[in-house]
């Protein structure tokens, strides 16, 4: 059972199948679930014993003051350009201050246009070497957040993966990833920067000019910015709509890709189109509604930065016509709102985005809050494997509380033996094989290893010991060398060799065209169910486990195929401790015993003559496959004779 912890409850539920969350179309973080996605962020951007990483975010912010100062320079320097030209009263005193007369007013322009020119150029470069400098701290923090999540999820339950939604759970850390990219360039280098050129701006007007002229500044940012918080917090409903919508029709759309041979065989491709194109007509709408909805702040922003900017046009256009201000001073004070317009209008996209970034960031980190489930001891010890002798002792395991798989499980399986386990669907058998890699833990009861509690030993350890061929082999889309080589990463090619004859699948590969090389398809669709099995146990024993565990790997096959892999099974597991988990008795007949599980309990055990001699239900199981073994063998007979 997931559990649930800190503010990103919503956002896992919402992700992972709370109902009444998705129903309630919220998964808008609180502005208290915020602050905790900063906090959780926060080290990525300061890591510890990183000094070279925190010198560039100083080196950075330094750049980043340097660019905004030089930016509020520039509009004096206009100022006194358009002084200079205009010859005003003002302007030849300062060209008095400066040591010239009014002869020379007319290199005073070009010394200041070129020094407008000079202070541009000075802002882009400030700009320019910040954005180089602070791009390793930004790269580092978002392949360090995204690894760490990515490393948790596999660190979770099988639990957990069995209950997600691919399309989902990749949307939302995509998402969450670049909602770090976003929040990194813009929340740092144009919220901050542009806030602290608001206060600056104010601070000038205020000190060359009037009270007046910074009041109406301040208040008109004011206006502004509680216009957009309140307009955005109201259209943020339909980007949350867009982002549900988004995900329905991705996980869709994956679904029906990765089921493309069962789409086809049912002929179902509209029905396929239909519901894809029922999720997207959902985020049409919703976009539809999120761009009338941006369109109606955007005009709200722009007439209170208008209204704003001829409030102070108008005061200073008096002050001109005083004679208390010169033209200079009213192009100065129209520069700096116009100036200021431009972030402040780009402040609402940016505001919305990292709202929206805050949320994508929250959904990713959230996934650092589900409990992992199955975790190692503080003590935990490798696990000692010499003998590799398998005990179930009286093991008790329930998927839900409700209903109970395994109800005092016990048998052995001595080192080097091989022990079957049988019965009929339902009755608990696949479970053995989960529990023996923990990927759930036994609620009661205990299973050992050489006498280890599997619970008292690293996973890590435990899983180096096992190796399984299982009934549905999936393999990457890949070559088949790589496929093998997964059972040891870094294994030579001599030895991918020597597993691909041992499991009697090297004639075949080197039969390919490209060998070894060649393509498997998503998930081994390129191989017959034989030759992904032969795959699967030539990657297993490169692996070179003590422990072998083989799940119904031959269920799905043809007899002549089951035949020759159960041959292969035979020879690769002869020596190392075996279970093998059988659907068809006659795969097990050889096994050194063979347990018959029913409802979660051992009915009957022994080897296979034994058990039939016992006329109970191994005995009654053998019967009925050897009734539809002939009548297949009837079928088929028939189907060779000539009509």
């Amino acid at each position: 059972m997931k559990r649930y912890t800190g503010t990103s409850r919503n956002a896992v539920r919402y992700l992972f199948g709370d109902k009444k969350l998705k129903n309630m179309g919220s998964d808008q973080p609180t502005a208290r679930a915020e602050f905790g996605v900063i906090k959780t962020f926060l080290p990525y951007l300061w890591p510890r014993g990183e000094f070279e990483l925190k010198t560039r975010v100083v080196v950075a912010l330094l750049f980043l003051v340097g660019a905004k100062v030089a930016n509020v320079y520039i509009p004096v320097l206009y100022k006194y350009a358009v002084d200079a030209l205009g010859g005003g009263e003002k302007a030849g005193a300062a060209a008095q201050s400066t040591g010239g007369d009014t002869t020379s007013l007319i290199v005073v322009p070009v010394a200041l246009i070129i020094g407008y020119g000079l202070v541009r150029i000075l802002v882009s470069a400030f700009g320019e070497m910040r954005d180089a400098v602070f791009a390793k701290v930004a790269q580092r923090a978002i392949r360090t957040s995204a690894l760490g999540v990515f490393q948790h999820l596999h660190g979770l339950s099988l639990r957990f993966h069995l209950d997600r939604q691919m399309g989902g759970l990749s949307r939302a850390i995509e998402r969450g990833v670049k909602g770090i990219e976003f929040l990194l360039s813009f929340m740092l280098f144009n919220i901050l920067p542009t806030l602290l050129e608001i206060v600056m701006v104010s601070v000038i007007l205020w000190v060359l000019y009037d009270v007046w002229f910074a009041l109406i500044t301040f208040v008109t940012i004011v206006i502004y910015i509680v216009f957009t918080l309140v307009v955005t917090e109201w259209r943020m409903k339909f980007r949350r709509e867009m982002n549900k919508r988004d995900d329905e029709a991705n996980t869709k759309a994956i679904d029906s890709l990765i089921n493309y041979e069962t789409v086809k065989y049912f002929n179902n491709e509209p029905h396929e189109a239909k519901r894809y194109d029922a999720a997207l007509r959902g985020y049409e709408v919703a976009a539809v509604q999120s761009q009338v909805s941006l369109s109606k702040l955007n005009v709200g922003q722009g007439a209170i930065i208008a209204v704003g900017l001829v409030l102070n046009m108008l005061l200073a256009a008096q002050g001109v016509k005083d004679g208390t201000m010169t033209v200079g001073d009213f192009v100065l004070v129209n520069t700096y709102l116009l100036q200021l317009y431009m972030p402040l209008n780009f402040l609402g996209f940016v505001y919305r985005q990292i709202k929206q970034s805050l949320t994508d960031m929250e959904r990713m980190f959230s996934l650092l809050d589900v409990d992992k489930e199955v975790e190692d001891k503080a003590d935990a010890n490798a696990l000692a494997c010499k003998d590799a002798a398998i005990r179930f002792e009286d093991v008790h395991f329930s998927y839900n509380p409700d209903r109970n798989i395994l109800k005092g499980v016990s048998f052995e399986v001595p080192a080097g033996k091989t022990v079957a386990v049988v019965g009929p669907s339902g009755a608990g058998k696949s479970t053995l094989t989960r529990l023996m890699f923990r990927f759930y833990d036994v609620s009661g009861g205990r299973i050992t290893i050489d006498g280890q509690d599997i619970r008292d030993v690293t996973q890590n350890s435990l899983r180096q010991e096992i190796g399984i061929v299982p009934q549905d082999t999936v393999l990457f889309n890949d070559t088949i060398a790589y496929n093998i080589s997964y059972g040891r990463p870094g294994a030579e090619h001599d030895e991918i060799e020597k597993a691909a004859k041992l499991a009697s699948i090297d004639g075949f590969v080197r039969a390919l065209p490209d060998g070894f090389k060649t393509m498997v398809g998503e998930r081994g669709l390129k191989l017959s169910g034989g030759e992904k099995q032969r795959v699967s146990i030539a990657r297993m024993l490169l692996k070179r486990p003590k422990i072998m565990i083989f799940d119904e790997a031959t269920s799905a096959l043809d007899t002549r195929t089951e035949k020759d892999i159960q041959q292969a099974l035979r020879d690769v597991s002869r020596g190392h401790t075996t279970l093998v988990i059988a659907h068809r008795l006659s795969t097990v007949i050889d096994a050194d015993e063979i347990i018959v599980l029913r409802d979660g309990q051992v009915a009957e055990r022994g080897r296979h003559q034994e058990l039939l001699a016992q006329e109970g239900l191994y005995s009654e199981m053998w019967a009925q496959q050897q009734e539809i073994r002939e009548a297949e063998e009837i079928l088929a007979h028939a189907g060779e004779k000539p009509n």
